[in-house]
């Protein structure tokens, strides 16, 4: 797989790209497709353009990983855009290639949809998954937008450093936007990224083994929760429990969690409208304080009903 120089934009972190796809295609009439639950700046961006969000859903019983047949069902004549997360935030869902590639058959249906894939979790899969990358499809490459960073692979969360591939009939519009949007990269933070993309990459794998040791102690711990049951995340690092026995909704719980227990977590809906009945907990912390928030999760549901 080649990516034509020109085809590349180094910029601020992931969202100025996301800003500029969104930006490119929304206006008011035409529908945006995103996934729900899904990173909550998709939707407010799709209505800052005034298109029309359609959420695809991203279900549990799925592995939340996106349905090509439920995705391409959605499609209209007014959509224009179609954006695709996996490994995906908050649910740590990954989309296995069948169902890409059914999705990558179907839209030869829809030519005229363009497709933003956000894949700033691309190295971070376990249990023997593989990433799909939307690059290796051509018959999509003069629709596609690829969003990726050096934030989660390399750990720089911070230095506001991303790229984005763009089809090269698009690139010249996207430069001329993201003039508006940003300024240079900072030389430091470039000459960071180019030696974490060609340097060893021994400290990447470390830290995704150390990613999936507290993954697994999350998952165990979670499931041992009174009316709590969380189906194993195969990518990124996040976990996405569901909660609905615990008589619990999803954002008093985040809040009554953190005030009466001191544990941050995320309710379900601030990710989407499907998101309901779920919360987001990181496992991008020490294993030692992962234990300590379960035990307070576990006390606190153990004494505490829902109001």
């Amino acid at each position: 797989m080649t990516v034509s120089p020109d085809e590349v934009m180094i910029q601020p972190g992931g969202k100025p790209t996301m800003f500029m796809a969104i930006m490119m295609f929304g206006e008011g009439g035409v529908d945006i497709l995103y996934p729900d639950p899904g990173f909550p700046i998709y939707r407010s961006m799709i209505e800052f353009t005034g298109a029309n969000p359609i959420p695809v859903p991203i279900r549990e019983e799925n592995g939340f990983a996106f349905s090509a047949e439920e995705t391409l069902k959605l499609i209209t004549p007014r959509t224009r855009l179609l954006i695709i997360n996996s490994p995906a935030n908050p649910t740590g869902g990954v989309t296995p290639k069948s169902e890409v590639d059914k999705l990558v058959a179907g839209l030869e249906q829809w030519p005229d949809v363009c497709m933003l894939s956000d894949e700033i979790y691309d190295h971070m899969v376990y249990d023997g998954e593989q990433h799909v990358c939307l690059l290796s499809y051509p018959s999509i490459r003069d629709r596609l937008v690829l969003l990726n960073g050096w934030s989660k692979t390399y750990a720089m969360t911070g230095w506001r450093l991303g790229y984005a591939v763009w089809p090269g009939k698009l690139y010249d519009y996207a430069r001329k936007l993201a003039v508006n949007l940003h300024s240079c990269v900072n030389a430091s933070a470039q000459y960071a990224g180019l030696a974490a993309l060609t340097g060893p990459q021994d400290e990447v794998v470390k830290m995704v083994e150390e990613f999936d040791k507290r993954r697994k102690v999350v998952v165990e711990g979670l499931n041992k929760l009174p009316g709590v049951t969380c189906a194993t995340p195969k990518g990124a690092f996040y976990a996405f429990p569901n909660i609905k026995r615990t008589g619990w909704q999803a954002k008093p719980l985040a809040n009554a969690l953190l005030d009466d227990a001191g544990v941050a977590i995320i309710g379900g809906p601030d990710f989407g409208i499907l998101g309901e009945g779920y919360v987001r907990l990181s496992y991008a912390n020490s294993t030692e304080n992962i234990r300590k928030a379960l035990e307070r999760m576990g006390e606190f549901l153990s004494s505490r009903k829902a109001a």
